[in-house]
């Protein structure tokens, strides 16, 4: 195999792998991100939904606990008796 073959193969792999690392870091931010607004809305966040959904979607959205837009599919409704 020419150098310039090998050198090429060498790049794709390195940029593989450094997408596959912003992508678990998005992750993991993201789950982090659904812990915190578990700790602050307690019973009223669906924590382990949150976190499943970081897992399934790579972390392409993240939740902010004080954006109700971004919390929305994870809030309890009060039971309001």
């Amino acid at each position: 195999m020419p150098l310039s073959t090998k050198m090429v193969s060498l790049m794709l792999l390195l940029l593989v792998l450094t997408a596959s690392l912003a992508a678990s870091n998005q992750v993991h931010i993201c789950v982090e991100n659904c812990a915190q607004c578990k700790r602050m809305l307690g019973d009223y966040f669906h924590g382990q939904l949150c976190a499943e959904t970081c897992v399934e979607l790579g972390g392409a959205s993240i939740p902010d606990c004080q954006d109700v837009d971004s919390i929305r599919p994870f809030l309890v409704k009060a039971d309001l008796v």
